[in-house]
């Protein structure tokens, strides 16, 4: 229930050598409010709602509910959602003990590539790849909710 992560700008697109699975994201907010994120996400053929709540003090830490949704459902609920959107190949590569996740924007958002790191606690230590750049953990502008709202084009 609670998620840890950290954040890393991605400087060059030598990790697609090194993934081992790629799918579509499309995903828009019901709610946008840092306080309590409400997200609908297609992933592939799935469909998923997530509830998001504040971030902790260093950024590492929030509580994050999701459930998976019928498909069609989660087609629907986009049909909701607030202003602006987020679509994006997500990559996944193993790194040590642990999966990175890196993200390839698309869209308003084109330009951007962030990596995000999944830890068991806060304290955690990861190899990190040589094309992992600037950590951005806690840094509001690369949640997906700010990107809806302020594109990375824009910036």
């Amino acid at each position: 229930m609670i998620e840890i992560e950290r954040k890393f700008l991605v400087t060059s697109m030598d990790f697609i050598s090194e993934s081992f699975k790629q799918h579509s994201i499309a995903q828009g907010y019901l709610n946008s409010n840092p306080e309590r994120t409400v997200r609908v996400r297609i992933k592939g053929e799935k469909g998923f709602i997530t509830i998001k709540g504040a971030g902790n003090e260093s950024g590492l830490s929030r509580m994050e509910w999701e459930k998976e949704i019928p498909f069609e459902e989660a087609q629907s609920l986009l049909q909701l959602c607030e202003k602006g959107a987020i679509e994006k190949t997500r990559y996944e590569v193993k790194s040590g003990d642990h999966i990175i996740e890196i993200d390839v924007f698309q869209g308003e958002n084109q330009g951007l590539i962030l990596a995000e790191i999944e830890l068991q606690n806060e304290n955690e230590s990861i190899e990190k790849p040589n094309w992992l750049g600037e950590e951005v953990t806690g840094d509001i502008r690369f949640y997906n909710s700010y990107l809806c709202l302020h594109p990375f084009k824009t910036w």
